[in-house]
């Protein structure tokens, strides 16, 4: 009786860890699309693979010696000579640009994965009576921000954006930002320390000095709803946030609505949507000059409208049905030494290749919340995107804070996202296998999701079950989380992992719910650019790729709810479990482009098919 007592106590634990209530999710501040002083270009950086700057042995604080986020000029200290010395010098330390990833920036840093520090000097603007902020878009993966030698904020969580305010830290003249990255993963991490891509460790996207009057808005949504209304709210940050007048405004569309927050802060807007409303679709993505204002502060945003549902085992987009014709993506630009560094140039290069070359519609973005350029991007060009969390293969599913940290991802990436037109499905992770508390852990995250964004649908990568009939194989898809999702998605690889053949692929038979739409989110094989067989016998061929990618669609055209795709993966990407020293040397090749972006056979393939479906 005191073990199972002793068992309702933790379960009830982890019950409760599950349902914190979403507004506990949303972070401090936001300051989404806002626009600010930008940090990016040389930092000096410092190594500490023993961590000697945050922590002394056997946990003690770190001696001073040591400590990289001091506010001090090492050189003159030293100058003066005395018994006092140091072990670093930020302001003499190499160069890095910034943002990036360390990985690529210097050949000793390939595979380097612990804590690196960094420091930029900058010279903030007058605050007159307005509040400072550091906005980081992305650090990877811990970050222990501190200015003036003075700590001012901590962010766990590789690939979404955090706020710290620095109002009452900033000085007159130059200040000294330091920021520790720590890229070391582990157990209880999201994702854990054994993933199927490269470490990319570093401040590896944009650092922004925002700046907002004493009351700000630090939040504001539009959306188009089901019925067809004009649905958003306005929140106001600050000691006067309560009782404000605030204005929306689509000029376009000749729509004004004033409202007033209410003692939170807050102000919601809902009206019938404006008889001349474009909607958004691949086909034609319109976007509106959407204006947010009070007496003294004014954001805008560039907001397509549409609607997004599922209708037995239809995807309907605008209420009509639609087909994804689309590729996986990981956040990597085109080239031989790639370092995620994602700009619009290097995002629309991939998009385009997804979007002209292939005649896609949709980009599943994995295996993370990817930067805003890319999603701001699709929004523009006209790209469906499946959004993802790095709930990757495994993690601590019985822990609650483990869990914890999982929703703060999923809601930094609903909140960052949310006017995002671009963006059709919430993904709570990828291939986890089926357990008791892994079902428990995805399902508090699709409640999750479903109390902080009902307008989107949800989805999962899942695994698929495989017996035997009648001597014939037959694929299954058996997973308890199905009932917590919109959209089925399976990770299939038969013909590449695994004793099958690519003949057997055409005949192979799903037994799959037919009641929901299926996608089929991965299926790949890999093949290194420039090496052909044409026995298409030989694994790593192009020849092999494109037979894999002829015998898996003509599988795929015999599901009859199969709704969409998006094979592994438009590019060859970095992976330090990839190491044939002829075909992978640190490389996944199930590309269909190089890394340097030279189009193997299987891409032509893909983008006749989905030409084919466009009629």
């Amino acid at each position: 009786m005191r073990i199972m007592r002793a068992l309702m106590a933790m379960v009830l634990v982890w019950l409760v860890a599950g349902t914190v209530a979403a507004q506990d999710l949303r972070p401090r501040v936001l300051l989404t699309g806002r626009s600010g002083d930008d940090l990016s270009g040389q930092w000096t950086y410092s190594k500490d693979l023993y961590r000697t700057g945050l922590t002394d042995i056997n946990g003690w604080v770190a001696k001073s010696r040591m400590q990289r986020y001091r506010d001090v000029d090492v050189a003159a200290e030293e100058a003066r000579g005395g018994a006092t010395f140091f072990e670093f010098d930020l302001d003499r330390g190499p160069q890095m640009g910034i943002p990036g990833a360390w990985n690529s920036a210097e050949a000793e840093l390939r595979y380097y994965n612990g804590l690196i520090w960094f420091q930029r000097k900058f010279t903030p603007q007058a605050l007159e009576g307005r509040r400072a902020f550091l906005r980081f878009e992305a650090v990877n993966y811990r970050a222990y921000v501190y200015l003036n030698g003075k700590e001012v904020g901590r962010h766990e969580g590789g690939f979404t954006p955090f706020v710290v305010e620095i109002t009452d830290a900033l000085r007159s003249g130059e200040n000294r930002l330091t920021v520790g990255v720590d890229s070391r993963h582990d157990d209880q991490s999201i994702p854990t320390e054994i993933t199927d891509w490269d470490l990319y460790g570093g401040i590896t996207r944009p650092v922004r000095v925002i700046y907002t009057p004493a009351t700000f808005i630090d939040d504001a949504t539009l959306e188009l709803t089901g019925d067809g209304r004009l649905a958003g709210g306005i929140q106001l940050s600050g000691p006067g946030a309560a009782g404000q007048a605030v204005t929306l405004t689509v000029a376009r569309l000749g729509v004004t609505v004033r409202a007033t927050t209410d003692a939170t802060g807050y102000a919601a807007f809902d009206l019938k949507a404006p008889r001349g409303l474009q909607r958004w679709s691949p086909e034609t993505p319109v976007l509106y000059d959407v204006g947010f204002a009070t007496a003294d502060d004014r954001v805008s945003d560039r907001i397509g409208f549409r609607t997004i549902a599922v209708k037995g085992n239809e995807i309907l987009l605008n209420g009509k049905p639609v087909f994804l014709r689309g590729v996986s993506m990981h956040e990597e630009e085109l080239g031989s030494n790639p370092g995620r560094i994602i700009n619009e140039a290097s995002a629309r290069a991939l998009l385009s290749e997804i979007k002209y070359g292939l005649n896609g519609n949709y980009v599943r973005l994995s295996h993370y919340p990817h930067s805003e350029v890319t999603v701001r991007l699709a929004d523009e060009m006209g790209l469906l995107v499946w959004s993802e969390i790095p709930v990757y293969w495994t993690a601590d599913w019985d822990n609650p804070a483990v869990l914890d940290k999982a929703r703060r991802v999923q809601a930094e990436t609903i909140y960052r996202d949310r006017n995002r037109a671009s963006v059709i499905i919430w993904s709570i992770g990828n291939e986890t296998p089926v357990s008791e508390p892994r079902t428990r852990f995805h399902s508090a995250l699709s409640d999750t999701v479903r109390s902080l964004d009902p307008s989107r649908l949800i989805g999962a990568a899942l695994l698929v079950e495989r017996k035997t009939v009648d001597g014939h194989p037959v694929i299954e898809i058996a997973d308890p989380l199905l009932p917590k999702l919109d959209v089925m998605a399976v990770n299939t690889y038969a013909g590449w992992y695994g004793d099958d053949g690519l003949d057997d692929l055409p005949g192979m038979v799903w037994d799959v719910p037919a009641d929901k739409p299926l996608i089929f989110s991965e299926f790949g094989a890999d093949a290194l650019a420039g090496y052909f067989d044409p026995t298409a016998t030989h694994k790593f061929s192009e020849d092999y790729q494109a037979q894999y990618y002829r015998r898996t669609l003509a599988m795929a055209d015999r599901i009859g709810n199969l709704r969409g795709m998006s094979p592994w993966i438009l590019k060859d990407f970095r992976s330090p479990r990839r190491e044939h020293p002829v075909y992978q040397n640190g490389w996944n090749r199930k590309g269909l482009l190089s890394e340097t972006g030279e189009r193997k056979m299987a891409f032509e393939i893909l983008a006749d098919y989905y030409k084919d479906k466009l009629h």
